[in-house]
């Protein structure tokens, strides 16, 4: 099982494949105001998963 599955039909759309990868990256920055760094890398290593599965190595499912 993975952990982000990128052909879930819930990602077809692309607007929420972006908003799925912006989301870790508005937080990091939140914490990143706020001095907490140890979240802020921790969040933008979530952003970066995210980022290579739903954006940089997205392939979409040829079934519809």
């Amino acid at each position: 099982m993975r952990l982000l599955d990128p052909n879930h039909p819930f990602f077809r759309p692309a607007w929420r494949r972006y908003l799925v990868v912006a989301a870790p990256f508005a937080w990091a920055g939140v914490e990143a105001y706020n001095d907490q760094m140890i979240w802020a890398y921790l969040f933008a290593a979530i952003g970066g998963y995210c980022l290579w599965h739903l954006v940089l190595a997205y392939k979409p499912d040829d079934e519809a």
